[in-house]
């Protein structure tokens, strides 16, 4: 099953593994939507597909990234 947001979009979410660095923010954030590496402590994406209950948590994680490695893309 496909996530939609409130507005009728798919909104789904990775993490850069080039360019997170382990700052942790992402899962302190939203975790339920981010998981961290048990070896290096870089952060993934628990699934592709954000939650319409997780969007702004998500979106929150991805500003607040100092590494700025959460890309979000959203389809109608």
């Amino acid at each position: 099953m496909v996530a939609e947001t409130h507005k009728g979009n798919v909104v789904k979410v990775r993490v850069d593994p080039d360019r997170c660095q382990g700052h942790t923010l992402c899962s302190m954030i939203a975790p339920e939507s981010f998981e961290l590496d048990d070896i290096e402590g870089h952060a993934s994406a628990v699934s592709e597909d954000v939650a319409a209950e997780q969007e702004d948590a998500v979106r929150e994680a991805a500003h607040s990234c100092p590494e700025q490695a959460i890309l979000i893309t959203e389809t109608s």
